[in-house]
């Protein structure tokens, strides 16, 4: 590997969040296309099926994360379970906060139709979501957002861009309406804010 594929791994791997190829190039002080051949470089040298360690593309940068095979072992060493499932409260809530972020979590129980506190506090915990905030409503409520290890974990690999339309769910058309005018309800009371 050359000098620069070198670095571009070291700083990769000390990164606590994904880089882009232009910070990577800020960093390295190398030409972006350059950069991008060491990425291609090193993404051949970890790849599933070579090593424990998986470059891959994610939330608009690179970052390393465990390969399949050792996910389960790196989970037991941060005391996390691999297969922790979320309750449909917290897919619900995250949910939300992915397609509307930053949200409050009084507008989140609006639009769920029930109280938001414990699945708010449960994607806390789990760190797929963060505060991002206050709003500017009466109260000044605090206002949520995804994580880079909710995009991580989902693989979304350009951020939040990458989430599905809402009309891409296969949802029947009295469930595609309900939630349509919950959004809209949102949308024009942030509008109004705005």
């Amino acid at each position: 590997m050359s000098e620069l594929t070198h670095t571009v791994e070291a700083l990769l791997f000390v990164a606590s969040e994904p880089l882009s190829v232009a910070e990577l190039a800020t960093l390295a002080e190398a030409p972006p296309a350059r950069v991008e051949r060491a990425l291609d470089a090193l993404r051949d040298h970890y790849c599933e099926e070579r090593s424990g360690v998986v470059l891959e593309r994610v939330a608009g940068g690179y970052g390393f994360r465990a390969s399949r095979e050792t996910a389960a072992a790196c989970a037991r060493l941060v005391n996390r379970p691999s297969s922790r499932a979320l309750s449909q409260a917290a897919l619900e809530t995250l949910a939300i906060v992915a397609y509307l972020g930053p949200v409050s979590r009084p507008e989140i129980a609006r639009i769920r139709g029930v109280a938001a506190d414990s699945a708010v506090a449960g994607l806390l915990e789990r760190a797929l979501i963060e505060e991002s905030g206050r709003g500017d409503t009466p109260g000044q409520p605090v206002l949520y957002k995804t994580t880079v290890l909710f995009e991580r974990m989902f693989g979304l690999e350009e951020g939040l861009g990458s989430l599905p339309s809402l009309a891409e769910f296969d949802l029947p058309e009295a469930d595609h309406e309900a939630l349509r005018a919950r959004l809209h309800l949102v949308a024009d009371a942030r509008a109004g804010q705005g």
